[in-house]
């Protein structure tokens, strides 16, 4: 342990997390990585027991990462409870949209729980089985949110719409594999301008809605990145590859590789 941190792979098991509880009452920062993430399942015994297991262990607990196979809204509902002081909770199931292993159902309440209890939170990262009602949850009770992470999760626009309407703190937004597309983006076009960066690939956001987006909003840097050539010689309507917004005092870079366009008013006139 280094000032309070432990780093670890999951060959340490439920039982080792639960010795680690047991006597390491400092601890403030667990990271448990996948020791096989590409492989078959390993034959190791982790489950959401051990996470568990330290979060009633640990009153110091403040910051998770936790790869694992499993886990069930209960165990995110009681680790909540044990440590409601948590600033970082980044729970990655190795399989997408995987559900409550026990009653089959969406992990919304679980983590619904997380950001209910955890009023400080600053960081969180979704996996499993999510609909749009989680979103719902995180829009309601993340009032210090800074940093999102969310893949494989959500049923419609309406997941996104929550997160960028209320958040006033949100300056980090990532977004991988979820049915998010324009109307929520132009929607909240001026939330982007008080935010870092938002990322997002393999959505449905079309190459319209970010010309729109690139002409509505020119202190954003609008930049579509799709490998698969230049995104005007498919229709509008086609959802891009990729899409990374982020603010500047600068204007438009020069420095990109052939596969990026900014979306400036300058390009939104040339692809027109």
């Amino acid at each position: 342990m280094i000032d309070g941190s432990w780093m670890v792979l999951d060959c340490i098991e439920d039982i080792g997390l639960e010795a680690l509880a047991a006597c390491c009452k400092d601890l403030t920062e667990l990271r448990v990585f996948p020791s096989n993430p590409y492989g078959a399942e390993p034959n190791v015994s982790l489950t959401e027991r051990g996470l568990v297991s330290v979060s009633d262990g640990c009153p110091k607990l403040q910051s998770v990462l936790y790869f694992c196979r499993q886990m069930t809204n209960a165990a995110l509902v009681t680790i909540a409870k044990n440590r409601p002081s948590m600033t970082c909770f980044r729970l990655c199931i190795i399989e997408p949209r995987a559900p409550d292993y026990q009653t089959l159902q969406p992990l919304d309440l679980g983590f619904g729980g997380i950001v209910e209890n955890n009023k400080d939170l600053r960081r969180l990262s979704l996996s499993g089985l999510l609909t749009d009602r989680v979103f719902e949850y995180i829009g309601t009770y993340t009032k210090k949110l800074e940093m999102l992470s969310v893949a494989f999760a959500g049923d419609s626009d309406l997941g996104l719409h929550h997160v960028l309407s209320g958040r006033e703190k949100l300056c980090k937004l990532e977004i991988r594999d979820c049915p998010f597309g324009d109307k929520a983006l132009l929607a909240n076009a001026a939330k982007l301008e008080t935010m870092r960066s938002l990322w997002m690939s393999s959505c449905s956001v079309s190459f319209r809605a970010c010309k729109l987006l690139g002409q509505k909003m020119p202190r954003l840097n609008v930049e579509v990145i799709d490998e698969r050539g230049p995104p005007d010689l498919r229709p509008e309507s086609c959802p891009v590859e990729k899409l990374y917004i982020y603010r500047t005092i600068a204007g438009p870079r020069f420095d990109m590789p052939g596969f990026v366009w900014t979306m400036d008013e300058d390009s939104v006139l040339r692809f027109s």
